[in-house]
């Protein structure tokens, strides 16, 4: 529990939401490719992207960087040898943490940071947490984390949604929807760490980024040039 506190903040926390068009990600992903990585997702590169602004947001009232966990939530099911059935109920899943000590990382070097980190996550990793001894092995893991970054202070945690598949095909009997959204914060004082979630659009070919930040954290994110290059702030859900 002390590891989880350890990275929230408190205050006025607001939600907004960043739209990727199918043609900004197809350029993010021409300008992330490199010698590790040839092929990047969707997702990480809209990952890479937001992760560069949120941290100089959150980093500017301390007036220098700050070591960050840029914190993935992964799927394990896909990761254990033979994969997991995706129909099984609960989430399985297990949170990667990549450390960020340069917000200025260009978006090539940071898609393959997070590349790496995932790709730990093995089957033989997934087999590690299996058994008798598993729940003991998952929190020595954890453990072994915290304290060799007891530096780290910040972390932004990151969620990708856009391997569900069926949102938009739900009729509970009055027709399909024609916007799937997730729940946010309106200015309300809580605390938390920083999240985004990550949902497809309704054509499924580009992202929508719900960014969960402090106002005053939001208030610098939505004027970032390099943002707004690539992506649209809260369009209208019905173009």
């Amino acid at each position: 529990m002390r590891l989880r506190y350890r990275f929230c903040r408190t205050g006025r926390f607001v939600t907004k939401r960043f739209v990727f068009e199918a043609k900004a990600i197809a350029e993010l992903k021409a300008r992330a490719i490199s010698s590790s990585v040839q092929n990047p997702t969707r997702v990480e590169v809209v990952l890479a992207l937001l992760a560069k602004p949120i941290m100089a947001a959150v980093n500017t009232k301390s007036g220098s960087h700050k070591p960050t966990f840029l914190t993935h939530a992964v799927n394990l099911h896909r990761k254990a040898k033979p994969p997991l059935s995706e129909h099984l109920v609960g989430n399985i899943i297990y949170y990667v943490n990549t450390l960020c000590t340069d917000d200025d990382v260009e978006i090539d070097d940071l898609v393959c940071q997070l590349r790496e980190a995932i790709t730990r996550l093995n089957g033989d990793f997934v087999k590690s947490l299996q058994g008798a001894g598993g729940f003991r092995n998952l929190c020595q893991e954890i453990k072994d984390e915290a304290e060799v970054y007891t530096e780290v202070k910040d972390r932004i945690l990151f969620t990708g949604w856009c391997s569900f598949k069926g949102f938009y095909d739900i009729n509970f009997g009055w027709g399909k929807p024609i916007w799937v959204s997730v729940a946010g914060f309106g200015g309300s004082t809580i605390s938390i760490y920083p999240y985004i979630v990550l949902m497809n659009t309704r054509l499924g070919d580009g992202i929508e980024a719900w960014v969960n930040l402090l106002e005053d954290d939001v208030n610098l994110l939505q004027v970032d040039k390099q943002l707004l290059a690539f992506a649209t702030l809260d369009p209208s859900p019905l173009g």
